[in-house]
């Protein structure tokens, strides 16, 4: 199975949040910039109608208000830039649970298998665009690939609100011709020493010599070459959160859900999700909740007790008793949503008996080895059909 990597990059992120709450600068020039009352601060992020005036991100801002003078400029707030980053990451989250932060307004979200639920990678992305808007007032644009670094460029193509497939078959035309300097990973030092010796385009750097590329810069050379090829292996890094409350993973789906075997098979792809998430972070938690919003837009959340877990199977057993308790079967359900929480940490329940514990920790050494394969393969590479069965008898 085609790996497929997203790459979500928030527009103008730092001017776009002030957006949020300064509504009247919409349509205006304006900026994020240090000390407005110190003309030497820099730029730190300038809205699309003010980069009209050939302002630019790190220009000092005495020269940025001789190109505009008209220019709003916003001291920086960075407890609120974090605070929506993390309400962006959010989001993300409930799309895939694998998702490597590369900044504070960027993030890398592998998608592999999750068309069944979400449609092609196109389709997913126009929801993920879609769900950030609509929901923080914020625009992204969002490279596809089967890498990370293909996916990087690609959302560099088109901006704002942009979506650009960028696959390896296709980068003779779109990638080669783009200048050296515009590489993902070349600084302004090596950009010029490729210049020196003749390379100006991607497409130069992907044919040039590779041993002679290696004996110049060293193993960067030689990566270097592989990336102009659109050659990749890198996995996706998830950085762990130590103060994690809950994990949750929810959908609106592309149409009402009126029948409990579809609402099963959906409920088990986001048990999937929380307990490999849960597993990634080294929790285990003892409070499964379901949340349903339903066609007429009335929503309710239902929780009960488990014996701390991590496991799939667990927390969907769990989240379809709930879901079979608490439907109202004569409202189709238009989101549905399923989370853990109460984590133990160094967990050791004494009443547990010792075929028990033994049998647990035996399942969930399955399941790891299940999310290597799911990490390497894709997630339709397991299939919890069975499961699903053995629930329902």
């Amino acid at each position: 199975m085609q790996k497929v990597i997203f790459l979500v990059d928030m527009n103008a992120f730092f001017i776009s949040c002030e957006t949020t709450r300064h509504p009247e600068i919409i349509g205006k020039p304006a900026a994020v910039a240090g000390d407005p009352k110190d003309r030497r601060g820099i730029i730190l992020t300038a809205n699309y109608r003010a980069r009209k005036f050939g302002i630019k991100t790190t220009m000092i801002l005495s020269e940025a208000l001789k190109l505009c003078p008209d220019l709003i400029v916003i001291p920086p707030d960075k407890d609120f830039y974090k605070k929506k980053s993390g309400q962006v990451m959010d989001i993300l989250s409930s799309y895939t649970p694998v998702i490597e932060q590369n900044s504070i307004d960027e993030a890398w979200l592998d998608m592999t298998g999750c068309g069944r639920i979400f449609g092609n990678p196109l389709k997913s992305a126009e929801l993920i665009s879609h769900h950030i808007r609509s929901k923080l007032g914020l625009g992204c644009s969002i490279g596809i690939s089967e890498n990370k670094f293909l996916s990087k460029m690609a959302s560099e193509m088109k901006k704002p609100l942009g979506i650009t497939e960028l696959w390896r078959k296709d980068i003779e035309s779109k990638l080669w011709p783009l200048r050296i300097q515009s590489m993902y990973g070349i600084g302004k030092q090596t950009s010029q020493k490729l210049q020196d010796m003749g390379i100006k385009t991607i497409g130069n750097l992907a044919l040039f010599n590779r041993d002679y590329l290696i004996k110049r810069f060293g193993k960067i050379g030689g990566r270097l070459h592989e990336l102009a090829n659109g050659i990749d292996d890198q996995s996706l890094k998830p950085r762990l959160q130590e103060n994690v409350k809950s994990i949750g993973k929810s959908i609106t789906v592309p149409h009402d859900i009126s029948n409990i075997e579809e609402a099963r098979i959906i409920l088990m792809q986001l048990s999937d999700k929380v307990a490999m998430t849960s597993r990634k972070y080294g929790k285990r938690g003892h409070t499964v909740q379901i949340s349903i919003k339903y066609s007429n837009f009335k929503s309710i959340t239902r929780q009960k007790t488990v014996f701390p877990t991590c496991l799939s199977r667990d927390i969907y057993s769990a989240g379809i008793d709930l879901l079979e308790k608490s439907w109202n079967t004569h409202l189709p359900i238009r989101l549905l949503g399923i989370s853990i929480s109460g984590f133990t940490e160094n967990y050791r329940i004494k009443q547990i008996s010792m075929f028990e514990k033994s049998k647990s920790d035996k399942e969930q050494k399955i399941e790891n080895v299940m999310d290597t394969l799911r990490q390497k393969y894709g997630s339709s590479i397991i299939n919890r059909a069975a499961l699903i069965k053995k629930r329902k008898n």
